[in-house]
Protein backbone atom coordinates (compact mmCIF):
# COMPACT_ATOMS: atom_id res chain seq x y z
CA UNK A 1 0.00 0.00 0.00
CA UNK A 2 2.92 2.37 0.77
CA UNK A 3 4.33 2.40 -2.79
CA UNK A 4 0.97 3.38 -4.45
CA UNK A 5 0.53 6.18 -1.91
CA UNK A 6 4.06 7.45 -2.52
CA UNK A 7 3.42 7.35 -6.26
CA UNK A 8 0.18 9.32 -5.83
CA UNK A 9 1.93 11.92 -3.68
CA UNK A 10 4.72 12.23 -6.25
CA UNK A 11 2.19 12.81 -9.03
CA UNK A 12 0.32 15.40 -6.98
CA UNK A 13 3.58 17.12 -6.15
CA UNK A 14 4.60 17.20 -9.80
CA UNK A 15 1.25 18.65 -10.81
CA UNK A 16 1.53 21.29 -8.11
CA UNK A 17 5.05 22.19 -9.23
CA UNK A 18 3.79 22.73 -12.77
CA UNK A 19 1.19 25.29 -11.74
CA UNK A 20 2.11 28.84 -12.83
CA UNK A 21 2.90 31.45 -10.22
CA UNK A 22 0.26 34.14 -9.61
CA UNK A 23 0.22 37.01 -12.04
CA UNK A 24 0.83 37.17 -15.77
CA UNK A 25 4.08 35.99 -17.28
CA UNK A 26 5.90 38.27 -19.72
CA UNK A 27 4.91 38.07 -23.36
CA UNK A 28 6.51 35.13 -25.12
CA UNK A 29 6.89 32.93 -22.04
CA UNK A 30 5.12 29.57 -22.38
CA UNK A 31 3.10 27.93 -19.62
CA UNK A 32 2.07 24.31 -19.17
CA UNK A 33 4.33 22.92 -21.91
CA UNK A 34 4.17 19.15 -22.32
CA UNK A 35 7.30 17.43 -23.60
CA UNK A 36 6.89 14.77 -26.29
CA UNK A 37 8.69 11.49 -25.48
CA UNK A 38 11.89 11.22 -27.56
CA UNK A 39 12.08 8.65 -30.36
CA UNK A 40 14.49 5.71 -30.33
CA UNK A 41 17.57 6.46 -32.42
CA UNK A 42 19.46 3.73 -34.29
CA UNK A 43 23.20 3.78 -33.42
CA UNK A 44 23.91 2.93 -37.07
CA UNK A 45 22.12 6.01 -38.42
CA UNK A 46 23.99 7.53 -41.40
CA UNK A 47 26.20 10.35 -40.15
CA UNK A 48 26.73 8.82 -36.71
CA UNK A 49 30.22 7.64 -35.80
CA UNK A 50 31.21 4.11 -36.67
CA UNK A 51 31.08 2.10 -33.45
CA UNK A 52 31.88 -1.42 -32.28
CA UNK A 53 28.74 -3.22 -31.09
CA UNK A 54 29.40 -5.42 -28.07
CA UNK A 55 27.52 -8.56 -27.02
CA UNK A 56 24.55 -7.77 -24.79
CA UNK A 57 25.57 -7.17 -21.19
CA UNK A 58 29.20 -6.38 -21.98
CA UNK A 59 31.06 -3.07 -21.73
CA UNK A 60 34.30 -2.06 -23.43
CA UNK A 61 37.69 -2.44 -21.84
CA UNK A 62 39.00 0.65 -20.01
CA UNK A 63 42.14 0.22 -22.10
CA UNK A 64 40.30 0.91 -25.37
CA UNK A 65 39.66 4.26 -27.01
CA UNK A 66 36.89 4.90 -29.52
CA UNK A 67 33.17 4.30 -30.01
CA UNK A 68 31.07 1.43 -28.62
CA UNK A 69 27.45 0.27 -28.59
CA UNK A 70 26.09 -1.56 -25.54
CA UNK A 71 22.73 -3.06 -24.54
CA UNK A 72 19.85 -3.70 -24.85
CA UNK A 73 20.06 -4.97 -21.25
CA UNK A 74 22.16 -3.22 -18.64
CA UNK A 75 23.17 -5.46 -15.71
CA UNK A 76 24.77 -3.62 -12.84
CA UNK A 77 28.53 -3.99 -12.47
CA UNK A 78 29.57 -5.91 -9.35
CA UNK A 79 31.51 -2.84 -8.18
CA UNK A 80 28.18 -1.02 -7.72
CA UNK A 81 27.23 -3.02 -4.62
CA UNK A 82 28.87 -3.02 -1.22
CA UNK A 83 31.38 -5.90 -1.07
CA UNK A 84 32.20 -7.75 2.12
CA UNK A 85 35.71 -7.07 3.34
CA UNK A 86 36.19 -3.94 1.20
CA UNK A 87 37.16 -0.83 3.22
CA UNK A 88 34.32 1.68 3.23
CA UNK A 89 35.13 5.36 2.92
CA UNK A 90 33.56 8.02 5.13
CA UNK A 91 30.94 10.34 3.67
CA UNK A 92 30.49 13.79 5.21
CA UNK A 93 27.83 16.33 4.28
CA UNK A 94 27.44 20.05 4.74
CA UNK A 95 25.13 22.75 3.40
CA UNK A 96 25.99 25.91 1.51
CA UNK A 97 23.66 28.92 1.31
CA UNK A 98 23.37 31.49 -1.45
CA UNK A 99 23.79 34.38 0.99
CA UNK A 100 27.38 33.24 1.55
CA UNK A 101 28.29 33.08 -2.15
CA UNK A 102 30.02 35.96 -3.90
CA UNK A 103 29.69 34.26 -7.30
CA UNK A 104 26.15 32.87 -7.27
CA UNK A 105 23.74 34.97 -5.16
CA UNK A 106 20.74 33.05 -6.54
CA UNK A 107 18.21 33.15 -9.37
CA UNK A 108 15.06 31.21 -10.29
CA UNK A 109 12.64 30.93 -13.20
CA UNK A 110 8.97 31.66 -12.52
CA UNK A 111 7.27 28.30 -11.79
CA UNK A 112 5.29 26.86 -14.69
CA UNK A 113 6.99 28.98 -17.33
CA UNK A 114 9.53 28.05 -19.99
CA UNK A 115 11.81 30.01 -22.27
CA UNK A 116 10.45 30.78 -25.73
CA UNK A 117 12.36 32.05 -28.79
CA UNK A 118 12.34 35.81 -29.16
CA UNK A 119 10.20 36.55 -32.25
CA UNK A 120 12.67 39.24 -33.27
CA UNK A 121 15.70 36.92 -32.85
CA UNK A 122 14.99 33.14 -32.64
CA UNK A 123 18.52 32.58 -31.36
CA UNK A 124 17.56 34.22 -28.06
CA UNK A 125 15.06 33.16 -25.41
CA UNK A 126 12.58 35.17 -23.40
CA UNK A 127 12.78 33.85 -19.83
CA UNK A 128 11.02 35.13 -16.73
CA UNK A 129 13.57 34.95 -13.88
CA UNK A 130 14.00 36.74 -10.61
CA UNK A 131 16.52 36.80 -7.72
CA UNK A 132 15.90 33.88 -5.35
CA UNK A 133 17.86 32.29 -2.49
CA UNK A 134 18.96 28.65 -2.53
CA UNK A 135 20.76 26.07 -0.44
CA UNK A 136 22.89 23.21 -1.72
CA UNK A 137 24.19 20.04 -0.13
CA UNK A 138 27.77 18.97 -0.60
CA UNK A 139 28.82 15.37 0.11
CA UNK A 140 32.51 14.57 0.58
CA UNK A 141 33.76 11.01 0.25
CA UNK A 142 37.08 10.27 1.95
CA UNK A 143 38.44 6.77 1.25
CA UNK A 144 39.60 4.63 4.15
CA UNK A 145 43.05 4.53 2.51
CA UNK A 146 43.49 8.31 2.79
CA UNK A 147 46.17 9.45 5.24
CA UNK A 148 45.01 12.62 6.98
CA UNK A 149 46.90 15.72 5.93
CA UNK A 150 48.43 14.26 2.77
CA UNK A 151 47.74 15.67 -0.70
CA UNK A 152 45.11 13.63 -2.58
CA UNK A 153 43.69 13.44 -6.10
CA UNK A 154 39.96 14.09 -6.35
CA UNK A 155 36.86 14.09 -8.54
CA UNK A 156 34.16 16.77 -8.54
CA UNK A 157 30.63 15.65 -9.42
CA UNK A 158 27.51 17.64 -10.30
CA UNK A 159 23.93 17.15 -9.03
CA UNK A 160 25.09 15.52 -5.82
CA UNK A 161 25.09 13.79 -3.45
CA UNK A 162 25.91 10.80 -5.67
CA UNK A 163 25.89 7.62 -3.57
CA UNK A 164 26.56 5.42 -6.62
CA UNK A 165 29.90 7.17 -7.09
CA UNK A 166 30.98 6.51 -3.51
CA UNK A 167 30.18 2.78 -3.72
CA UNK A 168 32.05 2.43 -7.00
CA UNK A 169 35.08 4.20 -5.56
CA UNK A 170 35.19 1.94 -2.50
CA UNK A 171 35.55 -1.11 -4.72
CA UNK A 172 37.75 0.38 -7.44
CA UNK A 173 40.20 1.86 -4.93
CA UNK A 174 40.43 -1.45 -3.07
CA UNK A 175 41.19 -3.21 -6.37
CA UNK A 176 43.78 -0.51 -7.20
CA UNK A 177 42.00 0.26 -10.48
CA UNK A 178 41.84 3.97 -9.61
CA UNK A 179 43.88 6.07 -7.18
CA UNK A 180 42.69 6.59 -3.61
CA UNK A 181 40.83 9.79 -4.36
CA UNK A 182 38.49 12.12 -2.54
CA UNK A 183 35.10 12.70 -4.18
CA UNK A 184 33.25 16.00 -3.82
CA UNK A 185 29.62 15.64 -4.92
CA UNK A 186 28.02 19.08 -5.13
CA UNK A 187 24.28 19.72 -5.23
CA UNK A 188 23.04 22.21 -7.80
CA UNK A 189 21.50 25.54 -6.89
CA UNK A 190 17.96 24.42 -7.91
CA UNK A 191 15.84 24.56 -11.03
CA UNK A 192 16.79 23.47 -14.53
CA UNK A 193 17.71 24.95 -17.89
CA UNK A 194 17.45 28.57 -18.95
CA UNK A 195 16.65 31.09 -16.26
CA UNK A 196 17.40 28.75 -13.33
CA UNK A 197 20.29 28.67 -10.89
CA UNK A 198 21.26 25.19 -12.10
CA UNK A 199 21.20 26.38 -15.70
CA UNK A 200 23.30 29.40 -14.84
CA UNK A 201 25.88 27.18 -13.16
CA UNK A 202 25.99 24.29 -15.63
CA UNK A 203 25.02 25.65 -19.06
CA UNK A 204 27.09 28.85 -19.09
CA UNK A 205 29.98 28.65 -21.55
CA UNK A 206 32.77 29.83 -19.29
CA UNK A 207 35.02 28.76 -16.44
CA UNK A 208 32.85 30.45 -13.83
CA UNK A 209 31.49 27.25 -12.27
CA UNK A 210 35.02 25.82 -12.00
CA UNK A 211 36.07 29.04 -10.30
CA UNK A 212 33.11 28.82 -7.91
CA UNK A 213 34.16 25.30 -6.96
CA UNK A 214 37.79 26.38 -6.60
CA UNK A 215 37.17 29.43 -4.44
CA UNK A 216 33.99 28.63 -2.50
CA UNK A 217 33.69 24.83 -2.23
CA UNK A 218 37.16 23.28 -2.10
CA UNK A 219 38.45 25.52 0.73
CA UNK A 220 35.46 24.45 2.86
CA UNK A 221 36.13 20.78 2.10
CA UNK A 222 39.76 21.11 3.17
CA UNK A 223 39.03 23.05 6.35
CA UNK A 224 36.07 20.95 7.51
CA UNK A 225 37.48 17.47 6.96
CA UNK A 226 41.27 17.75 7.39
CA UNK A 227 42.08 16.84 3.79
CA UNK A 228 44.48 18.39 1.32
CA UNK A 229 43.38 18.51 -2.31
CA UNK A 230 45.95 18.43 -5.08
CA UNK A 231 46.54 21.43 -7.32
CA UNK A 232 47.77 19.16 -10.14
CA UNK A 233 45.21 19.17 -13.01
CA UNK A 234 46.32 15.65 -14.00
CA UNK A 235 45.07 14.48 -10.60
CA UNK A 236 41.68 16.21 -10.84
CA UNK A 237 38.55 14.95 -12.61
CA UNK A 238 35.06 16.29 -13.26
CA UNK A 239 31.84 14.39 -13.88
CA UNK A 240 28.14 14.96 -14.39
CA UNK A 241 24.97 14.00 -16.19
CA UNK A 242 22.88 16.08 -18.62
CA UNK A 243 23.78 19.74 -18.03
CA UNK A 244 26.12 18.45 -15.33
CA UNK A 245 27.98 16.65 -18.12
CA UNK A 246 28.40 19.80 -20.16
CA UNK A 247 29.47 21.59 -16.97
CA UNK A 248 32.10 18.90 -16.41
CA UNK A 249 33.53 19.63 -19.85
CA UNK A 250 33.37 23.40 -19.36
CA UNK A 251 35.26 23.11 -16.08
CA UNK A 252 38.12 21.37 -17.87
CA UNK A 253 37.93 23.18 -21.21
CA UNK A 254 37.95 26.72 -19.83
CA UNK A 255 40.15 25.93 -16.83
CA UNK A 256 42.55 23.32 -18.18
CA UNK A 257 44.95 24.54 -15.52
CA UNK A 258 42.57 22.97 -12.98
CA UNK A 259 41.17 19.79 -14.60
CA UNK A 260 42.27 17.28 -17.25
CA UNK A 261 39.80 14.38 -16.84
CA UNK A 262 36.10 14.50 -17.82
CA UNK A 263 33.24 12.01 -17.41
CA UNK A 264 29.81 12.76 -18.95
CA UNK A 265 26.48 10.92 -19.04
CA UNK A 266 23.89 12.23 -21.56
CA UNK A 267 25.87 15.46 -21.88
CA UNK A 268 23.84 18.55 -22.75
CA UNK A 269 26.09 19.59 -25.62
CA UNK A 270 23.14 21.48 -27.10
CA UNK A 271 21.93 25.07 -27.20
CA UNK A 272 20.77 25.54 -23.61
CA UNK A 273 22.94 28.53 -22.70
CA UNK A 274 21.24 31.54 -21.12
CA UNK A 275 21.59 34.49 -21.19
CA UNK A 276 22.61 34.85 -24.83
CA UNK A 277 26.33 35.18 -25.50
CA UNK A 278 27.42 36.23 -29.01
CA UNK A 279 30.82 34.59 -28.48
CA UNK A 280 29.09 31.18 -28.23
CA UNK A 281 25.84 31.78 -30.15
CA UNK A 282 24.72 28.13 -29.96
CA UNK A 283 25.82 27.44 -26.40
CA UNK A 284 27.38 24.02 -25.78
CA UNK A 285 26.48 22.97 -29.35
CA UNK A 286 29.43 25.16 -30.29
CA UNK A 287 31.80 22.66 -28.64
CA UNK A 288 31.46 20.24 -31.55
CA UNK A 289 30.47 22.81 -34.19
CA UNK A 290 33.34 25.29 -33.84
CA UNK A 291 35.19 25.36 -30.52
CA UNK A 292 36.92 21.95 -30.42
CA UNK A 293 37.51 21.72 -34.21
CA UNK A 294 39.06 25.20 -34.32
CA UNK A 295 41.13 25.00 -31.11
CA UNK A 296 44.53 23.45 -30.43
CA UNK A 297 44.30 20.05 -28.77
CA UNK A 298 44.17 20.31 -24.98
CA UNK A 299 45.55 17.82 -22.41
CA UNK A 300 42.11 16.28 -21.73
CA UNK A 301 40.93 12.69 -21.38
CA UNK A 302 37.18 12.12 -21.79
CA UNK A 303 34.53 9.43 -21.30
CA UNK A 304 31.12 10.12 -22.88
CA UNK A 305 27.76 8.32 -22.90
CA UNK A 306 24.47 8.78 -24.77
CA UNK A 307 21.28 6.68 -24.89
CA UNK A 308 19.11 5.74 -27.87
CA UNK A 309 16.04 7.40 -26.27
CA UNK A 310 17.90 10.46 -25.10
CA UNK A 311 16.42 13.95 -25.22
CA UNK A 312 15.22 15.64 -28.40
CA UNK A 313 13.58 19.03 -28.86
CA UNK A 314 12.59 19.82 -32.45
CA UNK A 315 12.13 23.57 -32.08
CA UNK A 316 15.43 24.12 -33.93
CA UNK A 317 18.49 22.22 -35.16
CA UNK A 318 20.45 22.52 -31.91
CA UNK A 319 18.54 20.37 -29.39
CA UNK A 320 19.21 16.74 -30.31
CA UNK A 321 21.20 15.21 -27.45
CA UNK A 322 22.06 12.06 -29.40
CA UNK A 323 23.31 13.93 -32.45
CA UNK A 324 25.25 16.34 -30.23
CA UNK A 325 27.11 13.52 -28.50
CA UNK A 326 27.70 11.69 -31.80
CA UNK A 327 29.24 14.89 -33.13
CA UNK A 328 31.33 15.21 -29.97
CA UNK A 329 32.75 11.74 -30.57
CA UNK A 330 33.58 12.66 -34.16
CA UNK A 331 35.41 15.90 -33.38
CA UNK A 332 37.31 14.33 -30.48
CA UNK A 333 38.50 11.58 -32.82
CA UNK A 334 39.41 14.09 -35.52
CA UNK A 335 41.54 16.08 -33.05
CA UNK A 336 43.24 12.97 -31.65
CA UNK A 337 41.84 13.14 -28.11
CA UNK A 338 41.95 10.05 -25.88
CA UNK A 339 38.25 9.36 -25.40
CA UNK A 340 35.72 6.55 -25.07
CA UNK A 341 32.15 7.03 -26.31
CA UNK A 342 29.41 4.59 -25.27
CA UNK A 343 26.02 4.48 -27.06
CA UNK A 344 23.48 2.62 -24.90
CA UNK A 345 20.54 0.86 -26.55
CA UNK A 346 17.18 0.56 -24.79
CA UNK A 347 17.94 3.43 -22.42
CA UNK A 348 16.89 6.99 -21.64
CA UNK A 349 18.37 10.28 -20.53
CA UNK A 350 20.80 9.88 -17.63
CA UNK A 351 19.70 6.26 -17.44
CA UNK A 352 20.33 4.87 -13.96
CA UNK A 353 20.73 1.27 -15.16
CA UNK A 354 23.34 2.33 -17.70
CA UNK A 355 25.22 4.23 -15.03
CA UNK A 356 25.15 1.20 -12.73
CA UNK A 357 26.55 -0.89 -15.58
CA UNK A 358 29.25 1.52 -16.78
CA UNK A 359 30.39 3.81 -13.95
CA UNK A 360 33.27 1.55 -12.84
CA UNK A 361 34.44 1.36 -16.46
CA UNK A 362 34.10 5.13 -16.91
CA UNK A 363 36.07 5.93 -13.76
CA UNK A 364 38.82 3.48 -14.61
CA UNK A 365 39.05 4.79 -18.17
CA UNK A 366 39.19 8.45 -17.13
CA UNK A 367 41.94 7.78 -14.58
CA UNK A 368 44.14 5.66 -16.85
CA UNK A 369 47.63 7.05 -17.17
CA UNK A 370 47.55 8.78 -13.78
CA UNK A 371 50.82 8.67 -11.89
CA UNK A 372 51.12 10.17 -8.43
CA UNK A 373 53.87 12.79 -8.18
Amino acid sequence: MLRPLLTLFAILGLLAAQQPAPGPAPAGVQKGRVRTPPPTRDPNTPGYVKAKELPDGQVPSPRENGNFIIGPTHPAAPEMTVQEGVPQGEVHEFTMESKDSKMYPGIARRPGTFGQPDPTDPGKLIVDSYPAPYTRKVAVYVPRQYVAGTVAPFIVGADGPDRMLFTALDNLIAQKRVPAMIAISIGNGSGDAQGSQRGLEYDTMSGKYAEFVETEVLPLVESKFNVKLTRDPEARATMGCSSGGSAALSMAWYRTDLYHRVLSYSGTFVYQQWPYNPETPHGAWDYHETIIPNSPKKPLRLWLHISDRDNLNTRDAYHDWVLANERMAKVLADKGYPYQFVFAKNAGHCDRAVKAQTLPLALEYVWRGYRAK
